[in-house]
């Protein structure tokens, strides 16, 4: 009978209609959602501008599939310098963060400071500042130190919205840690430093890869502090580039556009599929605490 009642709030699930209506319907329709964005960049990349401009064919499809728009993207314009640009200004920020992520929130977290809760609230609150009010002392401080039109400009300010985040998730992370585990290396001699560097920071590999996902990912498709700071076109990001490039006026070269996008939508793609699980399962352990 306990059985029974322990089966009775699943139910629902066990003949095929029901599953189809309560499961396999609205996970459908939010596949559809999520992936038609990149579905449509896909088609609009590969189809001509015949097919392209002609709103009486199907535009749900490619009838006949071409790669000019690949081909100008990569060889008129400054795509490549766009991409390296991008990749240097991203891997560099995302290490910057993190160094000094790990550091804040381990000193907040494990060193039992008085006030350490409300440094790491303001730290966190300093994420919620909107980017467009910081961008305007930033700029004029990027003037003042001569980094204006180069990839320092945005190594260096775009730490200052990655790190509050960051900070605020290994605090929950390092929470899940164990302080006894701190305590026996203390005892046996252990500085802080090797504590950090042999046991937390081995026991967080699942928080630091969520932490430089999130830093990375902010960092690629940053375009404020890109807009403002960068002027020269081989020096442009790639969501600055492809946006001020391949628009000339009132004329949207919508095909390179659509492969700008796709082309530039892939490392941040691949990096979530290798480390998803990580990502997923320290997310909750830093919402949880």
């Amino acid at each position: 009978m306990a059985k029974k009642e322990e089966l009775g709030g699943m139910d629902y699930l066990v003949t095929l209609p029901k599953r189809v209506v309560t499961v396999y319907i609205p996970l459908a329709i939010f596949l559809i959602i999520l992936l038609f964005p990149f579905y449509w960049m896909v088609i609009t990349t590969f189809k001509p501008n015949e097919e392209l401009y002609d709103l009486g064919r199907n535009p749900f499809w490619v009838i006949h599939p071409t790669l000019d728009h690949i081909k100008k993207l990569l060889f008129q314009t400054h795509f490549p310098e766009w991409f390296v640009t991008t990749m240097i200004v991203s891997v560099a920020s995302t290490f910057l963060s993190l160094f000094a992520s790990v550091t804040a929130a381990y000193a907040i977290q494990r060193l039992r400071f008085r006030g350490s809760e409300m440094v790491g609230a303001a730290i966190f609150l300093a994420y919620l500042v909107p980017p467009s009010i910081l961008f305007i002392p930033l700029a004029t401080m990027v003037f003042d130190f001569g980094l204006f039109d180069t990839k320092w400009s945005l190594i260096l300010t775009y730490p200052t919205f990655l790190i509050p985040f960051a900070t605020w998730l290994l605090m929950g992370y390092f929470k899940t840690i164990p302080y006894e585990l701190e305590e026996c290396a203390l005892i046996d001699g252990a500085s802080r430093l090797q504590i950090l560097l042999k046991i937390v920071l081995p026991l967080s590999v699942p928080g630091l890869i969520s932490a430089g996902i999130f830093a990375f990912t902010l960092s690629w498709n940053e375009f404020i502090y890109a807009l403002t700071f960068i002027s020269s076109t081989d020096h442009k990001t790639i969501p600055v580039g492809v946006l001020t490039e391949l628009v000339e006026g009132d004329v949207w070269h919508w095909g390179s556009l659509m492969a700008g996008a796709l082309l530039g939508s892939l490392p941040v793609a691949i990096l979530y599929s290798f480390f998803v699980e990580h990502y997923v399962s320290s997310m909750t352990g830093a919402i949880k605490e």
